[in-house]
C-alpha cells in the first residue's frame, strides 16, 4: 500500500489522536529505519524510548519467535514460568521485592496509585489517600493517570478529574514539605521528566523527599517508565541518585517493542494487595516477558549499559557543543541518552527539518526537542545528528537575515 494510500486510510478508518511524520517505516535494522520508498533514517526517538536493543536484534527476535510457537496466553489464572523468572530478575536487581506484571507505562502507574492509596487506607485510615505529584509531570492517558499528571493541556476536557492529587513544583523540597498533611499517602515523580520538557531530579532534593517519607510513613514512588531499562547507564535511574524508592514503575523499554509494563514494591508495601484487590487479563503473559527476559539478559550480560553510558556522554557532549556554537539552543538538560535540547525557535519546526535530512527525533514541547534513541546507537549516528542539527540551526540564521534585509 503506497504512502499516500495509507494517510488517507488512516484519516478515513483511524481516530485522530496522533499528530504522524509524513512517513510509513516499514522495516528496521539497529538504530536505523526505512520508509516505503526505501528512505533510511536514523532514529533518536526508539518507538519514544521503547526500542533499548534497537530494530531487530536477535536475541529479542528468537525469544518472541521461540515463546509464539510455545505458548502466548494463558491468564493470570494459572503459572507461567517466563512471567515468574521476569519477575525474580527484576526483583534480584532492583531495591524491590515483589512484582506486578501489565501492559503499559499508564497501566503500571494505575497499579502504583491503587497500590498507594490501599496502603494508606491500610495503615492509616481512609483519610489517607492523597499523592502528591510534580507539576509538567506525566503518568500516562487514562483517567487516574492523567489526573496524577501536572499538566493542564494533557487533562482539558476530561473534567471532573480523579480526585487526591495536589501539584508542587519540581525540584523544590520546601513547597512539598509544606504540602505533605495527614492525607497524603505518597509522593510520586519522574527521576527525570520526560514529556516535561527533560528535567533532572536534584540529588539534595531526592535525598530529601525520601527522608520525609521515611519519617511520615509516606511511600515515595518512581516512576521508572522513560528512565528504566538502562536508558540513563545504569538499569534504573535511581541507582545514580543515591534515592531507593518504595514502588517503581517500569514499561516503554523493558519489552524491548514489546507491550509490557511493571509495578515493583518493597514487601511491606506489596502486601497490601491481596487475590481480588487489583488485576489484568493480558498482564505478564508469556509471550511479553519472554520478550522482557531476553531484553534483561542482554542488557546485564553484555555491554550495552557500559555503551548507553559512554554514548549518554558523548551525545551530551555533543549538543552541549552545539549550543556553544548556536545561539538558537537555550539549554542541554538530561541524563544518558535521554538528553533534551531547549531551543529560542519552534521545536516542531526544528523536527521537521530533521526528517526531510533523515534523521528521526520528537518534540515534547514547543521548544524541548527529546532525544532518546536504542542504547546502541553508535557514535558516527549521533555526529550524524550534531551535524543534521548544526546546519538547520546555520539556515535558521541565514534565514533570519534574509528576513531582515
Amino acid at each position: 500500500m503506497p504512502t499516500e494510500e495509507l494517510r488517507d486510510g488512516a484519516a478515513k478508518y483511524l481516530m485522530q489522536t496522533y499528530a504522524r511524520q509524513p512517513i510509513s517505516i516499514v522495516r528496521g535494522r539497529g538504530a536505523k529505519v526505512y520508509d516505503m520508498e526505501g528512505r533510511e533514517y536514523i532514529d533518536f526517538v526508539g518507538g519514544i524510548a521503547v526500542n533499548i536493543l534497537g530494530h531487530g536484534h536477535p536475541d529479542l527476535i528468537q525469544a518472541i519467535q521461540r515463546q509464539a510457537a510455545q505458548l502466548i496466553h494463558v491468564s493470570n489464572l494459572y503459572y507461567t514460568e517466563p512471567q515468574v523468572k521476569l519477575a525474580q530478575m527484576l526483583v534480584d536487581h532492583s531495591f524491590a521485592d515483589r512484582a506486578f506484571f501489565c501492559n503499559s507505562g499508564a497501566e503500571a502507574n494505575e497499579a502504583a496509585i491503587k497500590l498507594a492509596r490501599r496502603y494508606g487506607h491500610e495503615k492509616h485510615g481512609a483519610e489517607r489517600f492523597e499523592i502528591i505529584t510534580m507539576k509538567n509531570s506525566f503518568h500516562g492517558r487514562t483517567l487516574a493517570t492523567i489526573a496524577a499528571t501536572g499538566q493542564e493541556k494533557v487533562q482539558k476536557g476530561f473534567e471532573p478529574l480523579v480526585p487526591g492529587f495536589a501539584y508542587a513544583p519540581f525540584n523544590d523540597f520546601e513547597t512539598i514539605a509544606g504540602m505533605v498533611s495527614n492525607k497524603t499517602s505518597a509522593i510520586m515523580l519522574e527521576p527525570i521528566q520526560g514529556e516535561g520538557g527533560v528535567h533532572v531530579a536534584d540529588r539534595e532534593y531526592l535525598k530529601n523527599l525520601r527522608e520525609l517519607c521515611t519519617q511520615q510513613d509516606i511511600l515515595l514512588i518512581f516512576d521508572e517508565v522513560q528512565t528504566g531499562m538502562g536508558r540513563t547507564g545504569t538499569l534504573f535511574a535511581y541507582e545514580q541518585l543515591g534515592v531507593e524508592p518504595d514502588i517503581m514503575t517500569l514499561a516503554k523499554g523493558l519489552g524491548g517493542g514489546m507491550p509490557i509494563g511493571a509495578c515493583l514494591a518493597k514487601e511491606s508495601v506489596a502486601a497490601v494487595f491481596t487475590p481480588g484487590t487489583h488485576a489484568s487479563t493480558f498482564g505478564g503473559n508469556p509471550l511479553a516477558c519472554a520478550a522482557a527476559l531476553a531484553v534483561c539478559r542482554v542488557l546485564l550480560e553484555g555491554r550495552v549499559l557500559d555503551q548507553a553510558k559512554r554514548m549518554g556522554e558523548y551525545l551530551a557532549k555533543g549538543l552541549a557543543d552545539c549550543k556553544d556554537r548556536h545561539r538558537v539552543v537555550r539549554e542541554v538538560r538530561g541524563l544518558g541518552l535521554l538528553q533534551g535540547l531547549e531551543l529560542e525557535i519552534d521545536a516542531k519546526a526544528v523536527v521537521g527539518d530533521c526528517l526531510a535530512r533523515g534523521v528521526l527525533v520528537n518534540a515534547t514541547s514547543e521548544r524541548v526537542l527529546r532525544f532518546v534513541p536504542p542504547l546502541i546507537i553508535a557514535q558516527r549516528e549521533i555526529d550524524k545528528l550534531i551535524e543534521t542539527l548544526s546546519a538547520i540551526f546555520n539556515h535558521q540564521v541565514v534565514t533570519e537575515k534574509d528576513a531582515h534585509h
